[in-house]
């Protein structure tokens, strides 16, 4: 911005400093909102239709399963419009626990919303590029086309564009795994969390109607 006033003033503008920092900040703001971005990246609208978005993250947490302390990856999908969720443990982020994870919550909730939205995890991107430039997973978008559904990538280190799923990351630790749980078997793990969920459901207002998003 300095040398932008520098430059100004050497081509004969005698206003003040600020006024041209003003200009500038107006400027870029009316930019932001034509091209709907924001100044960490592309614009994710924070308010969701019925039916049209759900948000996936990943959490590493601990039960105790048939008696031996066992670090689990934790799958979390949660409906961007009423904030239900689901959650499931697994032992390995792979293709198939990915796959796993996505079919059960589909099942829970029901049906499959129109788009799904992701950090840049390593079985769905390949390589990211510039911008929302993405070499994709062929495994993973065989998943996606399955379903019938359109994924979408936040920026890197933009974790605030899924921050409902985050939360429900955060949230999640504290309702199930504090203190460590304790089962005889990842099945009856998971068991549990389904039942858990689908309580927290029947005990927590919707978003946008009188009632719980059960």
């Amino acid at each position: 911005m300095k040398q932008l006033y520098a430059d100004l003033v050497s081509l004969g503008y005698d206003g003040s400093y600020g006024r041209v920092a003003a200009f500038a900040l107006e400027w870029k703001a009316d930019l932001q909102r034509e091209l709907q971005t924001s100044g960490r990246g592309t614009y994710v609208p924070l308010a969701f239709d019925p039916g049209e978005a759900f948000q996936f993250d990943w959490s590493e947490d601990w039960a105790i399963i048939c008696n031996e302390r066992t670090k689990l990856q934790v799958a979390h999908t949660r409906l961007s419009y009423s904030r239900a969720f689901i959650v499931r443990a697994y032992l390995l982020q792979t293709h198939e626990m990915l796959f796993d994870a996505h079919n059960h919550a589909f099942r829970v909730f029901g049906g499959v919303p129109r788009r799904g939205i992701y950090d840049n995890m390593r079985t769905a991107i390949d390589k990211i590029g510039r911008g929302k430039e993405r070499n994709f997973n062929v495994r993973f978008m065989a998943m996606a086309s399955h379903y019938l559904y359109e994924p979408e990538f936040c920026n890197p280190a933009s974790g605030w564009e899924k921050g409902q799923v985050e939360k429900n990351v955060q949230d999640s630790r504290h309702r199930f795994f504090q203190p460590t749980p304790r089962f005889p078997s990842l099945e009856a793990l998971n068991d549990w969390l389904e039942l858990r969920c689908k309580g927290v459901w029947q005990q927590t207002p919707h978003g946008k109607m009188r009632r719980t998003i059960a």
